[in-house]
């Protein structure tokens, strides 16, 4: 097979594995920067340009998209599919993934366990807004942020509703949601393969930080799920459409609350913490689905 992984750096950790994954399992590995392509829309022969020559023979393509460039990348990840091009994770559930309400709406219809969380476009109703998270301490989050980037932890009513009141004021979208104090800053990753949970890793997020994200500090280390986590993982998951998914969840004295489910998790903390090869279970999972056309070429040759 020919498969192409869409990264913008080749020199990540998640990059560079899979590329080395690709080529461990006998096929060809193509790295393709998505912000470096170019779409052609033409009636019953869409196409993509990389640095000007056409994109041809592909088999399969592997996305990874960043938060910041959603739009483009996607747009890129359609157009392959247009081309009946294999995607291990298909556009419009990378678009869904990344609307935080949007992901939350459709997983509270799929009845996954959530945070209570309240949303509104009204500056005005920062007390009511409060209430229906059941009061300070609260977790306030921009709807665009990534990463721990742009989530407050408001320890008491003024300053929650200082808080929401600068963001609305910055004309920003923000989400409330309760703070689950019994989690005790530590969260756990769930990465979900075709439907199966291969691997999970507890985030504790470092002394005196509320964020377990490891590009905060954080440290991980390796855990095993029990059923009703698992359980949680592969609903999220599946809610959402998205085959490979890193599930994002709190332990809490109801149970599992799901937090995000991330449509490009990053492969390092849960390789280097379960020793487990990820990359190969997500190259062998497009290996499974890709469906074999008719006629093979010899694949594009694109300069690097």
């Amino acid at each position: 097979m020919n498969i192409a992984v869409l990264s913008r750096n080749a020199n990540l950790y998640s990059t560079t594995r899979l590329l080395k994954a690709i080529e461990e399992r006998g096929h060809k590995a193509i790295l393709i920067d998505h912000l470096k392509c170019d779409i052609v829309i033409h009636e019953n022969k869409p196409a993509i340009f990389y640095k000007g020559q056409p994109v041809e023979n592909i088999d399969a393509v592997i996305p990874r998209i960043g938060a910041s460039v959603t739009f483009y990348g996607t747009a890129v990840v359609r157009q392959f599919e247009m081309m009946k091009v294999f995607t291990a994770v298909d556009s419009q559930a990378i678009v869904r993934s990344r609307d935080k309400l949007r992901s939350l709406q459709v997983m509270a219809r799929a009845g996954v366990g959530l945070p209570n969380t309240a949303f509104t476009n009204y500056s005005k109703e920062e007390k009511n807004l409060i209430s229906q998270v059941g009061g300070a301490p609260l977790i306030i989050k921009l709807l665009e942020g990534t990463q721990g980037l742009g989530v407050v932890l408001a320890e008491t009513q003024k300053a929650a509703q200082s808080v929401i009141e600068a963001f609305h004021g910055l004309k920003a979208r923000v989400i409330v949601q309760e703070f689950i104090k019994e989690a005790g800053g530590a969260d756990l990753r769930a990465f979900v393969i075709d439907g199966e949970v291969v691997g999970a890793i507890r985030r504790q997020g470092k002394e005196g930080e509320f964020r377990s994200n490891l590009h905060r500090g954080g440290s991980a280390t390796v855990v095993k799920l029990k059923r009703s986590e698992k359980a949680a993982a592969l609903k999220a998951a599946k809610a959402l459409n998205l085959p490979v998914a890193g599930v994002d969840m709190l332990q809490s004295s109801r149970g599992p609350l799901i937090l995000e489910v991330n449509s490009s998790p990053g492969l390092e903390g849960i390789e280097k913490a379960t020793e487990l090869d990820i990359a190969g279970k997500i190259v062998e999972y497009c290996e499974k689905n890709y469906q074999k056309p008719r006629r093979r070429n010899t694949p594009t040759q694109l300069k690097e």
